[in-house]
This record gives C-alpha cells, structure tokens and sequence, in this order.
C-alpha cells in the first residue's frame, strides 16, 4: 500500500511538520512537530482528497505535501507553511488511471511517481514550482498489476513499485528522460503482494514488505538492479503477519517494518552483512496493525500509523530502540491511519 519517501535536508525556512492519511474524512492531517511532540492540528485543506487517502509524501526541499488516494485526480498536492495548507495545486492534465496507492518525489525534488490500480500501474510526471509537468511516457515493460507503493533510490536513479502480482515488485532505471528498461527480477521472488518499498540511504539494499511468509526481505542493489536476498532474521524474530510499512534510519544502521499482528512494528539493526540483532518491542504497545512507519530527519523520533485509536503513534527512538511514547494528538484522525511522513 505505501511507499517509503526520501527524507530531505531541512532548510532554514522548512516547517516541522507530521502528516498522516486516513480512510475517512478530512482523509489528511498535518500537525506542526517540535520535540514536545505534537502541536494544535493544522485547518483541513480548502480543497480536501475525495476519498480515502492512502499514502503521504513530503517534497524533500520545499514545504509542499502529496497525498495519493482513492477517487479521481487520485492525486492532490498541496504548498503549506507554518500557518497550515495553502491552496492546492491543479491536478496533472493526464490523471493517474486509478486509486492512487503510493506517491514519491524524487531526491531532487524535480519528479513525482504514482502507484496506482489499473493499467499502467505507475504514473510519474516532472514536477516544478509550477507543479505538475507533462506526463512521462509509461515503461515499456508495465508492472503486472495494481501498483501499491512506489520508492526513488537516493541517487534518483532507479525506482521500485511494488504490486499486486507476480513478481510483485519491479525496478526501472530512472533519468530526466523518465523510465529506462526495467531491470531483471530478482532471483528469490517475493511471495505475495508488496505494500511497502524502501532503499537504504546508502542505496545498497532495496527492502520490501508483503503479504505472506517472512512479510520481509531485503536485497542488495547496485547499477545492475537485484542482488542476492539476504537470509531472512530467524524465525522467532520474524515479523508477526502482513508487512505493509518498511523504513531505515537516516544512518542505514536500522531497518523497522509495520505489519500486521501484534506487536504491529519489528525493528533490527542492519549492517552491510544483513539483519542484526532484534530491538524489542515498544513499551507501549502500537494500537493496532501498524500501516506505515517513519523516522524523522535526525532519527530522534519514530511514528507509525494503525488502525486502531489513536490511529498514530510516536515513540522517541535511541541507539537502545523504541523509547518513551509521544502523548497522542489533541484532535485524533477520525479513522485508520493509512500512511505517515514528517517533513524534517
């Protein structure tokens, strides 16, 4: 369902903030984010996401905000500042052919990609203060089913979608001139559909969570795509159900998946040799399947997005793990949290 974003540097004039999705009404919150935690909810968007909203993203180097979700444009993109939403942008001239399930900008800040339902699959389109540019061309060889997340490398060079059905993940080079061939499959496919996509910050290793099995695995990548999957943590310290959310700290030295069942978010270290030691659980357990989880820009905080009240949570992370729980939010969102990313 998610896409993991490439968090950007945070300028002098950049605003702290944390946005989640919802399946219902407003569909998006955004929250001003201070190391008291969470401020006074900003207003609703003038203009609102028609329907569920099911995957947020940050422009990296400006204060603009992307919520893909269900319902035509399937998009919206919204400028904000320290006083809340501005008003959103026009919607694209070609639109996403479907619910849009996952929404990336590029490191550069100079694209934007889609996943999406329905045939191509991914979407992506240049992107300038202007907002959005003339569709790219669509890969020549399209995912094979409904796009669910989508995710740049840090070099902005190649980019990963994960979907529906097999080999429920594909790659493509990526330049200014849009989609290049897409890169082989990996050796060791998958098992089930792929929620959620990330690259380390190094760009040496692409991890994906899906639908079945380990929920999690990981590859190494270089210039000629998938390397050989890393052997999975052990099976007791396997996550407990679906994977939907998987991120790595800013440093590369910690990888954390969202899934299912209880405890709802499993963190490890992660080193060049693969998956290390198991941190344990929060103390204060996530309210329900964990959807998304993020780090913030400097990895002092972690939040992940459920589908139970509070719908969001943030815990203080260290080099000890999940730390002490951000009081939640005045104003809740009314319903699942789907998807969360904090601007710096």
């Amino acid at each position: 369902m998610l896409g993991t974003f490439l968090k950007g540097s945070k300028t002098a004039s950049r605003v702290s903030a944390i946005a989640v999705t919802s399946h219902i009404s407003p569909y998006i919150a955004m929250y001003p984010w201070s190391a008291s935690g969470f401020g006074t909810k900003y207003a609703n968007p003038s203009t609102l996401p028609p329907n569920q909203g099911y995957d947020v993203s940050f422009h990296p180097n400006s204060n603009i905000l992307a919520v893909s979700h269900a319902s035509s444009p399937n998009i919206s993109v919204y400028p904000f500042s320290a006083s809340g939403f501005g008003t959103k942008y026009a919607n694209p001239s070609t639109l996403p052919t479907g619910n849009g399930q996952g929404v990336a900008f590029n490191p550069a800040g100079t694209a934007i990609a889609v996943a999406h339902n329905n045939s191509p699959y991914i979407t992506a389109y240049p992107w300038s203060a202007s907002g959005f540019g003339t569709k790219y061309a669509n890969p020549s060889t399209l995912p094979t089913g409904n796009g669910m997340c989508v995710a740049f490398n840090p070099a902005g060079t190649a980019l990963a979608v994960g979907h529906v059905t097999s080999p429920y993940i594909t790659a493509y080079p990526w330049s200014t001139s849009g989609f290049g061939t897409k890169y082989t499959n990996p050796s060791t496919l998958p098992t089930n559909t792929v929620f959620g996509v990330a690259f380390n910050p190094a760009g040496t290793a692409i991890a994906i969570a899906f639908a079945q099995n380990t929920y999690i695995s990981v590859y190494p990548w270089s210039t000629s795509g998938f390397g050989t999957k890393y052997a999975n943590p052990i099976t007791v310290n396997l996550p407990t159900g679906i994977g939907y959310g998987v991120t790595f700290n800013s440093s590369g030295t910690v990888l954390v998946i969202s899934h299912y069942s209880f405890p709802y978010v499993t963190a490890y270290a992660w080193s060049a040799s693969g998956f290390g030691t198991k941190y344990a659980s929060p103390s204060t357990a996530v309210s329900g399947s964990g959807r998304q989880v993020e780090f913030n820009s400097d990895d002092s905080v972690i939040a992940i997005s459920s589908d139970n009240t509070p719908y969001i949570q943030v815990y203080n992370w260290s080099g000890s793990g999940f730390g002490t729980k951000y009081t939640n939010p005045s104003t809740l969102l009314a319903g699942v949290g789907s998807s969360v990313a904090f601007s710096g």
